[in-house]
């Protein structure tokens, strides 16, 4: 075990609610008080980001808990300067917790004369200070391979399968897990090895960037509750058409579980008014008023499988075994009753 005394959890300003859950669920396992390390992250008028961290932190064993969401250029900021105040104050080791990693989406040239930002983020953080990276459900798990430090990427696919254990435990038999597009196929068959469900995937063809000219379902989805499985949605445009293809092609039901609920420009509308019942999504983004407001838009909590990634990476012990459905069944405390 680490010579440092206790974890030490600091956050910016891109999911407080989050962060806050987090320190909730240690304190309760740790069965002691567990607080966010007192600091301000704020901004002068010229909107440069300040940090002034309050307590001392010399010796110890500090996470910063910071999505990358929107605005993913500020909140980027904010990470690498916290991460720089941290190491200028002597903290021994500096893990950051990562739940939404953004600029993950551009992990390759896929054109002549483009960046690979995903790199470039993964250099920065490496250079601010950062000794480790605790993240959820990489865009590409290539990403791992960007950073010079070690990286630990968990998944939301042992939850997902207990909450489709929960919500459809008696019509599992009914259950086809889709991939929305070819390069999502490993993520959804993931699910549906965990679940014992067939599969089934959406082919999409693009004429540009943003418009999908056409769809094709691969597999029969006859009768079937359709599962839509993927780790990003931004506005919505590709997963509501894919599920319009879905019940066209003679599905019973269409659910969507998707990590990272982006959710930007018109898409709370366009999930509000589309033939999917449901959106499952987790809380590794802040959500607004509009998706808490959204009917069909339900948040899993991720707190509990962070609090105890970060308790195992501070003593030293597995954090892969989180990887599986029967270990997070306890620590989600009955939420998800084993069938």
């Amino acid at each position: 075990m680490p010579s440092m005394s206790e974890p030490k959890l600091i956050a910016g300003n891109s999911n407080r609610t989050l962060a806050n859950a987090i320190a909730r669920r240690m304190s309760m396992h740790r069965g002691m008080s567990v607080n966010l390390v007192d600091a301000r992250v704020e901004r002068f008028n010229d909107q440069e980001v300040f940090v002034e961290v309050f307590e001392n932190v010399r010796g110890e064993d500090m996470y910063i808990i910071q999505s990358t969401s929107n605005p993913a250029n500020d909140n980027l900021m904010e990470l690498l300067i916290m991460t720089d105040a941290l190491r200028r104050s002597s903290a021994a080791r500096i893990t950051a917790v990562i739940p939404y990693f953004g600029y993950a989406r551009q992990d390759r040239r896929a054109k002549a004369r483009t960046p690979i930002s995903a790199k470039l983020v993964a250099n920065l953080i490496t250079e601010a200070g950062v000794d480790r990276v605790l993240t959820m459900d990489l865009h590409a798990t290539q990403i791992q391979g960007f950073f010079d430090i070690p990286v630990d990427n968990l998944y939301a696919a042992p939850v997902f399968a207990l909450d489709v254990e929960h919500h459809f435990r008696n019509r599992l038999d009914k259950v086809t897990v889709v991939s929305p597009d070819v390069g999502g196929v490993a993520r959804a068959r993931e699910l549906a090895q965990r679940i014992g469900a067939s599969l089934a995937i959406v082919d999409k063809r693009r004429v540009k960037a943003g418009e999908v000219a056409e769809m094709t379902v691969i597999g029969d989805v006859s009768d079937q509750i359709c599962i839509i499985v993927d780790d990003i949605c931004d506005t919505a445009g590709t997963l509501c058409k894919a599920a319009e293809v879905l019940m066209e092609a003679g599905a019973a039901e269409v659910h969507s579980y998707i990590t990272h609920g982006v959710l930007s420009g018109p898409a709370v509308e366009r999930i509000s008014n589309s033939v999917m019942k449901s959106l499952v999504i987790t809380d590794s983004i802040e959500p607004n008023d509009k998706v808490k407001a959204a009917p069909n838009i339900r948040i899993v909590p991720t707190a509990p499988m962070f609090a105890q990634a970060i308790m195992n990476i501070w003593s030293g012990t597995s954090v892969s075994s989180l990887f599986e459905a029967d270990t997070l069944a306890p620590i989600y405390e009955g939420m998800y009753a084993r069938c």
